[in-house]
């Protein structure tokens, strides 16, 4: 089987979803490469070797300076048409998700995505993709080639295997209908401390807080802990805090080593996007909140003053 996988990069770095998806790719066996594409990313090769690519294709080129996904698709759908590949993995984000599109049109191939999980059988590929709301998993597949597949956030962790790829650098041809749009302006989001994607500890507060100034709870308790905030979905449709921080079926999915959830109630919803993390630890006012059912350990009381005195013990502890 051979397989290419979609890296992105933000800032200089391969992102943490694309090089665990290359890792899986790898595991599966079969020929790996990779695709990396953007403008001054021949730095980036060497580490999609150590990710498992055997070959590392790069597009390096000043057309693809900006994170359009027109471009992309151009590149990819040239290279999967002139090597072949059977399969194609992305991570998926935003723009992943456009190319992947992009992609599957352009080849009148098949799309697969949310999958959390790729396995082969008697020779095929199958992706594991939840449904009924995340309460159940089927087994999904493919009629023909190229595959192309988008893997849900979080569900594959970088495993670094140390080996070293074979670079070959790519002739960026556009279609004309592809240069047409440009970026204007890229908007980033000022933040303090470790991404959501990225976090060991993540403090995720819900409706429970009563109001987004008592986010400030939330905030204080992550500084602490050196961990990074999230929200729910109804907070976030409140207006109460950024969909960046989104955590659940319609945000982001995590897994760190610790998550607090604050005034959550825990819907299934929500639950699919935290589930794996390593403990949970719920903080509720209702005893009977479905949170309880899966977290590891559980404080029934008032936020209002377990949150403040839990971050006090934390700055003791530190201090100490």
């Amino acid at each position: 089987m051979s397989t290419l996988v979609f890296l992105e990069h933000h800032e200089g770095d391969l992102q943490k979803d694309s090089l665990g998806v290359l890792g899986k790719a790898a595991q599966l066996g079969g020929d790996v490469a990779a695709l990396i594409a953007g403008s001054g990313v021949e730095a980036l090769a060497a580490q999609a070797g150590r990710f498992g690519a055997v070959k590392v294709y790069l597009a390096d080129d000043p057309a693809l300076e900006a994170p359009l996904p027109q471009p992309r698709v151009d590149v990819t759908a040239d290279l999967v048409r002139r090597h072949g590949f059977e399969t194609v993995l992305f991570g998926a984000t935003v723009l992943t998700a456009d190319v992947a599109a992009g992609l599957a049109a352009r080849l009148d191939a098949g799309l697969n995505w949310d999958l959390i999980d790729l396995t082969e059988e008697d020779g095929k590929l199958i992706g594991k993709r939840p449904a009924l709301d995340d309460t159940v998993y089927v087994d999904v597949g493919w009629k023909g080639e190229p595959r192309i597949a988008l893997v849900r956030t979080g569900t594959f962790d970088p495993v670094e295997s140390g080996g070293q790829a074979e670079i070959e650098q790519l002739e960026v041809r556009l279609e004309d209908f592809s240069t047409r749009a440009k970026m204007i302006e890229q908007a980033h989001e000022e933040s303090e401390g470790p991404s959501i994607e990225d976090a060991e500890v993540i403090v995720a507060g819900g409706r429970g807080l009563g109001g987004p100034e008592n986010f400030g709870l939330v905030e204080e308790l992550a500084k602490a802990l050196g961990g990074a905030v999230a929200s729910t979905r109804a907070v976030v449709d409140a207006g109460w805090y950024p969909y960046a921080t989104q955590v659940g079926q319609t945000g982001k999915t995590v897994s760190p080593r610790l998550y607090i959830a604050v005034g959550i109630s825990g819907a299934v919803q929500h639950k699919v996007g935290m589930q794996g993390s390593n403990m949970i630890v719920a903080i509720n006012k209702d005893p009977n909140a479905p949170i309880f059912e899966y977290a590891d350990l559980g404080v029934v009381g008032d936020l209002n003053e377990i949150v403040p005195k839990l971050t006090e013990l934390v700055r003791q502890r530190r201090a100490a």
